[in-house]
């Protein structure tokens, strides 16, 4: 997948040998800066297949975040967030932290409503368990967050399913997936 050394060896560390089918056809889709819709199903390397384009793109040389990922709960965010750390073991980059954030949509835009985010730098946006966010209720809060936005950013949505909601989203919020 032509990928930098530091995240080979934090692959090698994690005993990953071959990518699942997911992360084989959407990191290439993503390096490229694609906006792109993935469905797989939980468990098959979703996080990874949007965490190591995430992670070859950050400049860690510019301040405040650039890219977000919303998960539909807290614990799902911080597996997200272990899970790129992990990948990012020998970068100088850091889940949580000003680079990138994961976060549930409702605490991201308890954060925007306090003007305590600034997202005019964000590049990349991630929405992992996209049909769980629609379960749970979140897609007037994704729309908020999506609008609040730059629109030339990267968007990539991830889901088991593909419920109409998410569908509409894409058609409205993404550049030719």
């Amino acid at each position: 997948l032509g990928l930098v050394p530091e995240i080979m060896k934090a692959i090698e560390d994690m005993g990953f040998e071959e990518p699942t089918p997911i992360q084989k056809v959407s990191i290439p889709a993503a390096m490229e800066g694609k906006d792109l819709i993935g469905q797989a199903q939980t468990g098959t390397g979703k996080t990874a297949a949007f965490g190591i384009p995430i992670l070859e793109k950050i400049d860690t040389t510019e301040k405040g975040p650039q890219a977000i990922v919303l998960s539909p709960t807290r614990e799902l965010a911080i597996q997200s967030a272990e899970e790129m750390n992990r990948l990012a073991q020998y970068l100088p980059i850091h889940a949580l932290k000003p680079n990138i954030i994961v976060a549930t949509p409702g605490r991201l835009m308890d954060h925007m409503k306090r003007g305590t985010i600034d997202l005019s730098h964000v590049q990349i946006l991630v929405l992992d368990e996209g049909d769980e966010m629609v379960d749970m209720g979140f897609i007037d809060d994704i729309r908020t967050i999506l609008a609040g936005m730059p629109e030339e950013r990267q968007t990539m949505f991830f889901s088991a399913t593909m419920p109409a909601p998410i569908r509409e989203l894409a058609e409205s919020f993404l550049r030719d997936p």
